[in-house]
């Protein structure tokens, strides 16, 4: 009974899987033709049945821009970028679209070091980090155990030096996919949809303003309280918005 029941999980699998790659392909003619819209309708469908990828929401990103929907394609760009980090042509299309926002909102100064740092954590997904790590940990282990069977000293020498490198880097592995886990579990990045929306000193309607965003503008969701989100922009500002004026980027 098991047996059949797994055979029929694999099965529904399969065709969805088949259904999917069907839809993306036709999303993909017809954007080709023009249809942007209808091309954004089977892109819905395919995450409607549980299945993303960076290049699903590339293509969405894409639809958007040619509707000239700015907050949408910014959106779409975005998570196409958590999936796939430092990807050149994401960052390209991304630079496209957020030269149409209205807000130019400064990023606060950062370092020489701090930008390195940066860089080399973000490098690959907290999940790519992981997976560098077991193996360089299998390499660890294979040239330990040749260097403990292996006669000739010259080899053996060898085998205990990548044995000694392979499990350093790997130990460095594993400490950066955990600062990246950690910082991404302090972002909680957001993306504006309203075409404009007051940003205000406490989460209510009566507080006072204290500035102004507009659609596509990203922001990082620090607090949320009764349908209110508390924010921060890049150049450090911080301020309270109701929730329905920005989505989410991490609600996968």
């Amino acid at each position: 009974m098991k047996k059949v029941v797994f055979l029929f999980v694999l099965f529904a699998f399969s065709l969805g899987f088949s259904q999917n790659e069907k839809l993306f392909d036709e999303a993909t003619e017809l954007y080709n033709n023009g249809k942007y819209t209808e091309a954004i309708a089977n892109y819905e469908k395919i995450l409607d049945s549980g299945q993303h990828s960076a290049e699903l929401y590339f293509n969405m990103g894409n639809c958007y821009y040619k509707l000239n929907s700015i907050g949408p394609s910014i959106y779409y760009y975005e998570k196409a970028l958590l999936l796939k980090p430092n990807d050149d042509e994401i960052l390209n299309n991304l630079g496209y679209a957020q030269n149409m926002r209205l807000d130019a909102i400064e990023q606060m100064p950062q370092t020489e070091l701090s930008r390195i740092y940066n860089k080399i954590l973000f490098l690959f997904t907290c999940n790519q980090w992981a997976y560098l790590a077991i193996a360089l940990v299998l390499l660890f282990v294979a040239t330990y155990l040749a260097y403990y069977f292996i006669r000739q000293a010259n080899r053996k020498r060898m085998a205990f030096i990548t044995s000694l490198f392979s499990l350093g880097f790997g130990l460095i592995c594993i400490l950066i996919a955990y600062l990246q886990l950690q910082q991404n579990q302090r972002d909680n990045p957001a993306i504006v949809f309203s075409k404009e929306v007051s940003v205000s000193s406490e989460p209510n309607k009566t507080s006072e303003q204290v500035f102004t965003l507009h659609e596509g503008t990203k922001v990082n969701i620090e607090d949320s309280l009764d349908g209110w989100e508390k924010i921060r922009i890049a150049d450090g500002q911080t301020g309270w918005l109701p929730t329905e004026n920005i989505k989410a980027l991490k609600d996968f």
